[in-house]
């Protein structure tokens, strides 16, 4: 999601306190603003952005396709890619947004790139010419200052568009030249980097505001200027030459692994919600959720909740979702007696929350696949529970606001059947998933190896007779159409016939979780695959519904579809920008992370700061995610922080005796830095569904501020109970996990919300919280009353391994000195296996000691061993040997909390039936 600047925030205010809320053109405008660009170039330039959209797609698509390698043309190496891919962005960003009208933007824009040409002659190299830099930034200052309206591109700002493009195709255009010339830039290359840092860098305030442009010139002025820095975050200092080279010209800057992601797999993805939510998806998923859930206590709320997790599932944009879903959502739930501030605080905190769903997660999950190392599905599995128990928890807390308010649902549109056939229909329904899901997975499953060649065309001709039929069925219902929300509501849609008027939405998702968790295919190629389903039903769904529906207006239908296809292509890349934008420039800030050895220097700050300890580094990781994502989107915040942080949670918990896997840094990170799309005074969700309510904008992020509290908490838990990220668990155990810590949220939303069963008491607020915590990590009690690990002497290691069954981990605590040459302890756990004595199995590790006087020394690692992939290097001392006990089960700590949970119980249910017995007389 790309935010605003301050000023479209406070216009959005003040537009929502002056007229109880916008109007849908002024709500589209309000997105386009924001998301795709606000400048409405209407005639032969609208028709020419439009079409250079379109080609952006179309490119995109042949990229991610086989056909380039089938037909020997068109193919293109990854960095060729990513140089065409960022020229498409700036182009566009100059095009399609304008610049700020604010004193403070343009003044931004006005004195940053001065910096820069400043800072760019301090870098060069004696002898280096430099007359051609106060040109550049007085040419890009001049070009700010002569204005950009809204309704035409001014000449200088097509040259600016040009200009930065160029820049960016010049890795394609030369690159075989500059892949000959690697650590030697020449005058030509100077030349286009210094003008493509200055025009990406005002691309980014236009398209995203002034908070990405700061914190990227700030790594730059660093990276410069870094001998005269305070001493514990001070280096050598690089020159012209170097940044040039490590930014620009190769891939470890700008054309780094984050747009490597942008143009391989979020491009994709994007494109592929576009083509679903123009189909009619969006508009299906909103039905559904109100047919089922409408009539329950706050029945529209839950129903936002639902309808914004599923469109959470395409979309990556928290506003676009707040006003996609809460231009109906927001005045239905007001309806049933929501305040303002409520209902937007509502779909702000559901809305967000998509970002965290898989298999998208607002671009982070492709980052991740990349960042940590490991395959996009173990990415989907990590990220999936703690997506579901938050939206859970949600609805739950939804349900508690209808209860303390007194709420009724929506009224039905049949009348319920009874219980007992409503539970077999139930039941049903979930058989018929799963015979399914069973047949689909071994029929399928078959069909690969048996017809290697044709597998594909089977699979093809499978799905669309699948297609086929359930189109038919859908013809048969009326179709689906967004009623008004603020018309007096008589009866919800029918369940049944608006679940089946759109089923075959549900296909172009199979053919992605195919590819991806069947098949293995790569996210691209998976996305392009449903991409191209997407596609072919988006040119199929209108004149087959015409078709079936009597054979009338056919031409009409077929011609519908292609305009549709169109109007996808162009959306899809206009809703790129940002993110193609703003990964290009946060590699600015990777780059200079990587040059300048920064990474290091702030784990020495943090410890610093935290004194070593755990949770203060947690917190300041929270606070400083928060704090970016203020101003940042969420993917370029994700990347900054995670660059800079992640790295440095990973060594200081390990120095602390806490392990923890890279990924749950990684989610942690992630989910701190959506909360600041909620939080104000800068979270423009909340000022979007508050120009929907006509609520006050700060008040309804407070409250949603709230409602996410469950977002807030889960990133602690797993980080200490990894469990919740299904590390290292089997199906039943993942199925306990999920049970157990689904119930532990409840609890805590019941517990920050005060009501449970009735309104809660001080006491019972502290209990529920003890509670949760219990079930959510068991663990820390009972390590408490059983110690999981004995300490042994460490001339006593082989001892320790020999009474360690095999299967569990040795941990060792030692001394010895990082890449730096500084000292460290950190503690390794070793992997214990099937040996005959404590040396076999340590040897069978990797491992091999040596005793000097009284220190014991590791003599050597065996390379690619369990214990070199722990850290550990020979000349090591070993400080400390842990080596596990038996302990109780940890689970017995849920006895306690039960019962406390019980006595809460019959306190609330006293009150409770004594409260609707005094309301009854």
């Amino acid at each position: 999601m790309s935010h605003n600047d301050q000023q479209q925030a406070a216009a959005v205010e003040a537009e929502a306190a002056g007229r109880g809320g916008l109007s849908q053109s002024e709500l589209d405008e309000l997105v386009a603003s924001s998301d795709t660009g606000g400048r409405a170039a209407d005639g032969p330039i609208g028709k020419f952005i439009l079409l250079v959209a379109l080609a952006w797609s179309l490119f995109q698509l042949w990229f991610a396709s086989p056909f380039p390698f089938m037909v020997g043309f068109g193919v293109f190496n990854d960095t060729e890619a990513r140089s065409i891919h960022l020229a498409f962005a700036i182009f566009l960003a100059f095009a399609a947004f304008p610049a700020a009208r604010s004193k403070f933007q343009l003044g931004l824009g006005v004195i940053i790139p001065i910096i820069l040409a400043v800072l760019f002659m301090i870098g060069a190299k004696d002898g280096t010419a430099t007359w051609w830099i106060p040109v550049v930034a007085v040419a890009v200052v001049a070009a700010i200052i002569l204005g950009s309206p809204k309704d035409r591109i001014p000449l200088w700002e097509w040259a600016m568009a040009i200009i930065g493009a160029g820049a960016a195709l010049y890795l394609y255009v030369a690159y075989t030249a500059i892949s000959g010339r690697v650590g030697a830039p020449i005058q030509t290359d100077f030349i286009v980097a210094v003008i493509g840092l200055m025009l990406l860098l005002e691309a980014t305030r236009r398209a995203l505001g002034p908070a990405l442009m700061i914190v990227a010139s700030v790594f730059l002025i660093y990276t410069v200027l870094g001998p005269w820095m305070p001493s514990i975050i001070a280096h050598k200092g690089n020159n012209l030459s170097e940044i040039v080279n490590h930014q620009w010209i190769t891939t470890e800057g700008v054309f780094g692994i984050a747009l490597g992601v942008s143009t391989s797999f979020v491009f994709l993805f994007v494109l592929f919600g576009s083509l679903l939510d123009r189909a009619g998806a969006g508009n299906y998923f909103i039905q559904v959720a109100f047919s089922l859930m409408g009539h329950m206590k706050g029945g529209p709320a839950k129903a936002a909740v639902v309808s914004s997790a599923m469109t959470g599932l395409i979309s990556g944009s928290s506003i676009a979702n707040v006003v996609t879903t809460g231009t109906f959502t927001i005045p239905l739930m007001k309806k049933v007696g929501f305040s303002s501030e409520k209902a937007g605080a509502v779909e702000v905190a559901s809305s967000v929350n998509g970002q965290i769903m898989p298999p998208v997660m607002g671009a982070a999950a492709f980052l991740m696949v990349e960042y940590v190392g490991i395959p996009y599905f173990d990415v989907v599995k990590h990220a999936f529970l703690p997506a579901v128990i938050s939206y859970i928890a949600l609805v739950y807390i939804v349900h508690l606001e209808a209860l303390k308010a007194g709420m009724e649902g929506l009224p039905r549109a049949y009348t319920p059947k009874p219980i007992v056939a409503r539970l077999i229909g139930i039941a049903f329904i979930i058989a018929a998933i799963c015979a399914l899901s069973f047949i689909v997975y071994y029929g399928m499953g078959w069909i690969r190896p048996a017809f290697p060649e044709t597998a594909g065309y089977i699979i093809f001709a499978f799905l669309t007779a699948v297609y086929v039929g359930l189109l038919w069925i859908a013809s048969r219902e009326e179709p689906l159409e967004l009623d008004d929300p603020n018309a007096p509501v008589t009866a919800l849609p029918l369940p049944g016939p608006t679940i089946r008027s759109g089923l075959h939405f549900i296909l172009p998702v199979v053919v992605l979780v195919w590819a991806l968790m069947i098949d293995r295919l790569s996210p691209g190629l998976s996305a392009f695959w449903a991409a191209a389903y997407m596609i072919f039903i988006l040119l199929t769904q209108r004149p087959l519904m015409a078709l079936f529906r009597g054979g009338r207006n056919m031409g009409a239908a077929i011609r519908e579809g292609g305009t549709d296809l169109i109007e996808c292509l162009v959306a899809g890349a206009r809703n790129m920008i940002g993110i193609g934008i703003a990964t290009a420039t946060a590699g600015i800030i990777v780059g200079a992370v990587s040059q300048t050895g920064v990474g290091s220097a702030l784990a020495d700050v943090v410890e610093v700061l935290s004194g070593g300890n755990i949770m203060a580094i947690l917190f300041l990781t929270a606070i400083l995610s928060l704090i970016l994502g203020m101003g940042l989107p969420t993917t370029a915040n994700y990347i900054v922080v995670s660059a800079l942080l992640a790295p440095v949670i990973v060594t200081l918990g390990q120095q602390n005796g806490l392990i923890v896997p890279l990924i749950a840094v990684h989610l942690f990170v992630f989910y701190f830095g959506i909360m600041a799309d909620v939080t104000p005074p800068v979270g423009l969700a909340s000022f979007a569904a508050a120009a929907v309510s006509g609520g006050d904008p700060i008040k309804t992020g407070v409250v949603a501020f709230f409602y996410s509290l469950r977002t807030a908490a889960l990133p602690f838990l797993f980080i200490f109970n990894t469990e919740l990220l299904l590390i290292g668990v089997g199906w039943g155990q993942g199925i306990f996990v999920f049970i157990v810590a689904t119930i532990a949220m409840l609890l805590f939303a019941a517990a920050t919300q005060g009501w449970f069963l009735a309104k809660n008491r001080f006491y019972e607020t502290i209990a529920l919280l003890l509670i949760a915590f219990t079930l959510f990590r068991p663990g820390f009690w009972m390590d408490m009353v059983s110690a999981p690990f004995a300490e042994e002497a460490p001339a006593q290691i082989a001892q320790a391994a020999s009474d360690t069954e095999a299967g569990k981990d040795l941990r060792l605590r030692v001394a010895g000195v990082n890449d730096l040459g500084d000292p460290i302890e950190f503690v390794a756990i070793v992997p214990i296996v099937e040996g005959a004595t404590g040396e076999e199995k340590l040897e069978a590790a990797g491992l091999t000691f040596r005793t000097e006087g009284e220190k014991m020394l590791i003599d050597d690692v065996a390379f690619g061993s369990a214990a070199q992939d722990a850290g550990l290097d020979w000349d090591q001392e070993v400080l400390r040997v842990l080596k596990p006990v038996p302990q109780p089960s940890k689970y017995l700590m849920f006895i306690p909390a039960l019962l406390l949970l019980g006595a809460i119980v019959m306190l609330q249910r006293g009150r409770s039936g004594r409260s609707r017995k005094t309301a009854a007389a």
